[in-house]
């Protein structure tokens, strides 16, 4: 029943998007509040803490349309939330086969968006700021930060620079407990969400190819596709 029920919500929300790619999202709007609700209430938290719902909403409304598209292939959604705290982990992977938390970290933003809290972002080569919106993981490779994971930003002038910015996911010493004891804040990129050293490649060989990412700010969410 719980399957059945499951592929209803897929079916219905993928119906109720509009074919074009430029269609803007707007939680809530496009498919029914009780809808995401199942699938948040259902969601296997796997002893970790769950997303908040507003994240989750804009996320799973975005999942739906890209895999539609066949932009997105890997049925892996990563939400990051950066209305929260650096200090809290605010990196979520979810399988979205068993709907279920797979990964929850701490995860890095740019050392020109903020300090503890990220209040500004931007597109722009070496403003040394996150960026926003949805994002499909590419190829990964071993750079300077060891194990490292592309992204193509997905949204024009959000976030399609991403690529030329060489905004990728990536380990760092700074992303670390003992660094928010230290400083009471997670230590900051150049744009990159960074991950704990000992999180990084497990993650990065989960999501790589063709997942979905969004990066989640209130009210800067309506943002169209390319």
């Amino acid at each position: 029943m719980k399957i059945k029920l499951f592929l209803c919500v897929i079916f219905f929300a993928c119906m109720s998007f509009a074919p074009n790619l430029t269609k803007s999202i707007k939680p809530l709007k496009n498919i029914s509040f009780n809808k995401i609700e199942y699938l948040y209430n259902t969601l296997d938290a796997n002893n970790f803490q769950l997303p908040r719902l507003d994240s989750f909403s804009v996320a799973i409304e975005g999942l739906y349309i890209l895999k539609e598209k066949g932009i997105i292939q890997k049925n892996f959604l990563t939400i990051i939330d950066f209305s929260l705290s650096s200090k809290t982990k605010r990196l979520w992977v979810i399988d979205m086969n068993q709907n279920k938390i797979i990964f929850n970290s701490l995860v890095s933003h740019g050392k020109k968006s903020g300090d503890d809290f990220a209040s500004s972002f931007s597109n722009v080569n070496d403003s040394n700021k996150s960026c926003l919106g949805f994002f499909s993981t590419a190829e990964s490779y071993v750079g300077q930060h060891g194990l490292s994971l592309k992204l193509d930003g997905l949204q024009k002038g959000i976030n399609d620079n991403a690529r030329k910015r060489s905004i990728v996911i990536h380990g760092a010493d700074y992303v670390s407990p003992n660094f928010i004891k230290n400083h009471n804040r997670l230590g900051k990129s150049q744009g990159c969400p960074a991950l704990p050293i000992e999180m990084s490649t497990k993650i990065i060989e989960k999501i790589k190819n063709k997942s979905c990412l969004f990066i989640y700010y209130p009210s800067k969410n309506n943002c169209n596709f390319n």
